[in-house]
């Protein structure tokens, strides 16, 4: 698939879920990496006005298990977050955050992501570790 493919699949799965509730937008893929952006509104703030770490941990999970589902066969798979860490580093009010999702590891089973989210001056707002599972399909018999 091209790029462009990939981000349009992307933005047609995430229809009606906690993507599109969250405004998270894919903007980028390469080789070994995928990035979505979402808006800092007070639809995602804590109650004093700033990013909440839900929310943050939302859009990594969201572009991590994006990731996965991009750069694995899920015509044989489908994959599945098993455990996310995150640390928060700096506070954000307005503008946007930008997650990008990169292989650590790129096992059959289980794959590593290191994702970075940062704000629109590349300054580092949580760092994010996701551990993702390709389970089997089950094949139907005809």
């Amino acid at each position: 698939m091209t790029k462009e493919e990939i981000l349009e699949l992307s933005k047609k799965v995430c229809k009606n879920t906690l993507m599109e509730t969250l405004d998270i937008e894919f903007t980028e893929v390469g080789d070994n990496y995928l990035i979505a952006k979402m808006p800092v509104t007070a639809k995602v703030h804590q109650p004093d006005g700033v990013l909440h770490g839900g929310a943050s941990v939302a859009l990594a999970e969201s572009v991590g298990s994006m990731a996965s589902y991009v750069f694995l066969n899920t015509d044989e798979f489908f994959v599945r977050g098993i455990e996310i860490s995150a640390n928060h580093l700096k506070s954000i009010s307005e503008g946007f955050v930008y997650a990008k999702a990169s292989f650590i590891h790129k096992g059959r089973t289980t794959q590593l992501w290191n994702i970075r989210i940062t704000d629109e001056d590349e300054n580092l707002i949580s760092l994010v570790k996701l551990t993702t599972i390709a389970l089997p399909k089950k094949k139907q018999h005809d």
